[in-house]
Parts: structure tokens; sequence; C-alpha cells
């Protein structure tokens, strides 16, 4: 789809959250919403913060599909979620800082390859994440 390089912000506020290539929007797919965007990278690529905040969750495990995962809140409804990673670098509680490490692309939880599934929620609603990025 296209290609970007993390941390760059041309459409919105949010900083593009992994280098890598955009290979699956938001919306419907496969029969079911896909409530997020992927971007395949590289096995171990830095994911970062695409905005200060506190994180909320993070998931070692299964995680309901997601893998392993962070939830990052921003403040004024806004959280993120970078999911499917091969491992965390952040804990619950902890402030971040915009384009700071959080995590490591993986293929954890049900994921049919290396990439990042990444969310923004308002109010715990799923939006477009291209509308942010």
């Amino acid at each position: 789809m296209s290609e970007r390089t993390e941390g760059e912000r041309p459409a919105g506020r949010l900083a593009w959250p992994a280098q890598g290539t955009l290979t699956s929007g938001f919306g419907p797919r496969w029969g079911r919403m896909h409530e997020g965007i992927d971007i395949a990278g590289s096995h171990g690529a830095p994911i970062i913060a695409a905005e200060d905040g506190e994180v909320v969750q993070v998931n070692e495990g299964y995680g309901g599909g997601y893998g392993k995962y962070v939830v990052i809140y921003h403040g004024g409804g806004l959280s993120t979620l970078y999911a499917h990673n091969s491992g965390n670098a952040v804990s619950v509680g902890e402030k971040v800082k915009r384009g700071q490490v959080i995590a490591y692309m993986g293929s954890t939880g049900n994921s049919t390859g290396v990439h990042l599934h990444f969310e923004v929620r308002i109010n715990g609603v799923p939006r477009a994440p291209l509308e942010y990025l």
C-alpha cells in the first residue's frame, strides 16, 4: 500500500509507529471489522509511541488474538494500541514520550506474519488510524 518511516507526521498529530509497509487498512475485512491498520516490517524492529502518554495495559500472552500488546492513554479520550509484538519494552503506569521505543515487531497471537497492528481509539471506540497519523 505505502511506505512510511517511524516518527513521520504528514497528515495528523500522531507519529507513524513503526517503519514498514502498510498492508491492511481500517474497515471490514473477511466478514468482520478490522479495527486498525497493519504495518509489515522486520522481526524485532522497534515500535514507538505515537504520542506522549501513560501505559495503561501491557499483555505478555495471547491477548484475545492480539498477542503481546501495549495500550497507551494520551489524554482527551485518545488511546493507541500496538499489537502482535515480539516483546514489550514498557510497564503499566510508565509515562512515555512520543518516539520512545515501547515494543518490538513480531507475530504473536492471531497473526499470519510479522507486523504491527495499530489502533486509535477515542473514548474506547476504534477510529481510522490514518486520519490521525
